[in-house]
This record gives C-alpha cells, structure tokens and sequence, in this order.
C-alpha cells in the first residue's frame, strides 16, 4: 500500500501545490490562458504523439475495447443526465452539463501520467484510445443537447459542421492520428526532435495538475449543491463497475487493458465541466462544485483502485 501511496501523492500534491498557490496569490484566472494552450496545444499532443507512435499498431486497432469504453462513459452520461433532469427542473441544459460531470473524467489532465506511472508504457494505447473517443463522444453530444435546450440559437446542420471542425481540429486528436500514422509507416522523427517531445512530454502532468489545482482554488465551493454527491458517486464509482462489467461482455483483453481502462473510469470531473458549463452559461457554480469534489474524493476512492490494480486484486472478468 506505501508503494501505491508514494505513486499517488506527487499527483495529488501537485494539485494541492497548485491549489495552494491560487488561494495564496490570487492571481486572475485570465492569466492561466496561456498555461492552458501551453498544455492542450504543445504537451498533451506532444505525450499522445510520441506514445502512440512506439507503440505497435495492432495495438491500436481493438474496436470491442473502443465499444466497450466509450458504451459505458455513455452509459454513466445517461445516468447523470437522468439525475440532473430530475433535480433540475427537467432543464436539458443543466442536466447536460451535469451529465459531463457524471461521465467524463479527468483523461486529460490526470489520465496519461497516472495510468502511465501505475501500468508503465504498455498502458498507452489503450489510454490513446479511451481518450480519443470519449473526447469524441463528449464532445459531439453536449453541443447537440445544448441545440436541443436552445433550439433558436442554431441549426441541426450549422452545430454538426461546427461540432465536426472541433473534432478534426482538436490538437490532442490531431496528434493521436499523427502517432497512429507513424505507428503505422515506423516513423523514426530525427534525435534532436524527439528529445524536444520528450521534454514536453516530461512537462504534460506537471503542469496540468498545477493548473487545475490553481484553477479550483480560484472557485470556492460557497454551498454544497445537493444533487453534486449523487454525480461524483457515478463518476467515480459507478462507472468503474460499468466499464468492468463492459469489458466482460466484449473481452477477453489483456489485464493492462483491463486495469487501464478501470483506473480511467475512477478518475473524478474533468476540468472540461467547468469549461463546459461557463461557455453556455448554465450550471456553472455546480460544475466548479463537481470538480472541486470529486477531486478531493477521488484521493480515497482513485488510490484504492491503484491499490487493486497494482496489488493485482482487481477481480478477474465476470466472464
């Protein structure tokens, strides 16, 4: 268990490093911009390029691991979807955004360091690709469910050209293609190059985790909304067990599969809620609620499953 818990603090207390900092400095977050772009833009794409890109690309071709993933983020989307419709007023709007809260983790930020760091490098693909369709799952349904909620604002066809140029070019996306195609034609970048990557590379989860504990620190939880336990409860138990049982039903996999794709379902909120919610403008203090929660809860609930995973007790396939 100290083996498990020296490999999950530093993470931790980076965002508590990055936490402290905010409440100490009080620095406008307009000033994270370009610590954001620094981290979607040049050291995320970075990392996923140049995993993905050692890594062998039969790999990278496992549609029932892609099914068996993104059904059950889906799945606790639904779930969490359901319960913010019905504790909010039947408002699709906010049961969108509170759907994101009960089904997308933090496989940005958090994900690829610390399912690395736990499982080693053979994790990658199946981090690359949980990634990558959730991302797009995601992605393409709160813009939709937002149409839905505000059907003056738009178009079907004007928000699904919108919602495909987001897609396509969306830089961690961009680079997951680009790894897969080096994968594919065993591209060798020049050393000068490569060394650069993995400089950025070395520099993704650092930085992200500091931004995102800045970035709770400057939104203090002013009250519990009530309905916010029942969705940090799906996200970070409930949807473990759905992509478990998932697994069963389109498997068998490889057991670092297995534990990757149980230990990125464990993760808690995305930051990418709260983004969410303040680009429509609606459930915005919620969010910030969620992330802020479920991260603090996530140091029990995601340390035991690093604990399961690397003691090997996670349960064998239910069949």
């Amino acid at each position: 268990m100290l083996d498990v818990v020296n490999l999950a603090l530093p993470f931790f207390g980076l965002i508590l490093v990055g936490f402290v900092c905010g409440k100490l400095k009080q620095i406008p977050d307009t000033a994270l911009g370009w610590m954001n772009f620094f981290i979607i833009y040049v050291t995320l794409p970075a990392l996923f390029f140049r995993i993905l890109a050692q890594t062998p690309l039969e790999q990278l071709a496992r549609i029932e691991f892609v099914i068996a993933t993104t059904l059950s983020t889906f799945c606790a989307f639904v779930i969490s979807f359901a319960i913010g419709m019905a504790l909010r007023h039947r408002s699709i709007a906010e049961a969108t955004i509170a759907g994101l809260a009960g089904g997308y983790g933090n496989i940005g930020y958090m994900g690829p360091g610390l399912a690395l760091a736990t499982l080693g490098a053979q994790a990658a693909g199946p981090v690359a690709l949980i990634f990558c369709f959730d991302t797009l799952l995601l992605f393409s349904l709160v813009p939709f469910m937002m149409a839905l909620a505000n059907p003056q604002q738009s178009s079907i066809g004007a928000t699904a050209f919108d919602v495909l140029k987001r897609i396509v070019t969306h830089p961690l996306v961009l680079s997951t293609a680009a790894g897969v195609a080096s994968a594919a034609i065993h591209f060798e970048p020049p050393v000068a190059l490569d060394r650069l990557l993995q400089f950025l590379q070395n520099a993704a989860a650092p930085c992200a985790l500091f931004t995102l504990g800045v970035t709770v620190a400057l939104r203090p939880l002013k009250k519990m909304p009530w309905e916010v336990p029942f969705l940090v409860l799906v996200k970070l138990t409930l949807h473990p067990v759905i992509v478990f049982v998932m697994l069963s039903v389109f498997g068998p996999f490889d057991k670092t599969w297995i534990d990757a794709a149980v230990l990125m379902a464990a993760l808690p909120p995305a930051l990418n809620v709260f983004v969410f919610a303040r680009q429509y403008d609606t459930w915005v203090e919620q969010a910030s609620s969620a992330v802020l929660i479920g991260t603090l809860v996530s140091v029990v609930t995601l340390t035991s499953v690093m604990w399961l995973v690397k003691t090997h007790n996670l349960p064998p396939l239910l069949w």
